[in-house]
């Protein structure tokens, strides 16, 4: 079992970690793998179900790890995971209002949502990725749009700036 703790300074990184747990699949795969190393296939036989997005929604909060298992001779290798952290320590202040935005976030499929992280992309490919100066654009905290782009497919957070994914 891993003991590791993942120590959260910085209150929109709750985000995506509220926001993969409101699935039952991301948290039995989770649970899963607390317990030990397992490949992909040994997982969805014991949920008997298709985990390959819950594998990469725990990949992308950082909650999981990888490593290549050594095969038995003649065999193929298989990639293996395990949970990267057994507890969690918060570590920040902020106001209930950004607490409660930030819940919202997490928990929400809400259109309005998805209007501002377009326009976040737009402002971000257009130049303006300061994080104070996309919070004076939109007109929105810089906590509640750092909660988006944590969120996001499409941004991710550096300091003090936003930059598109690489993909």
């Amino acid at each position: 079992m891993n003991n590791r703790t993942r120590i959260v300074n910085d209150p929109s990184d709750l985000v995506p970690l509220l926001h993969v747990f409101k699935s039952d699949t991301h948290k039995k795969v989770f649970s899963s793998l607390i317990a030990g190393w397992k490949t992909q296939i040994e997982l969805e036989e014991l949920l008997n179900e298709d985990i390959n997005g819950s594998l990469d929604m725990l990949k992308k909060t950082g909650l999981v790890e990888s490593k290549w298992r050594m095969p038995d001779p003649g065999q193929t290798p298989q990639i293996e995971y395990h949970s990267s952290y057994a507890r969690l320590r918060a570590d920040f202040q902020c106001s209930i209002s950004d607490v409660c935005d930030l819940i919202r976030i997490a928990i929400s499929d809400d259109e309005m949502l998805r209007d501002i992280a377009d326009a976040m992309e737009v402002e971000v490919k257009n130049g303006n990725s300061s994080v104070q100066n996309l919070s004076r654009t939109l007109k929105q905290s810089p906590t509640f749009l750092r909660g988006i782009a944590k969120r996001s497919e499409n941004l991710v957070v550096k300091g003090h700036r936003f930059e598109l994914t690489k993909r």
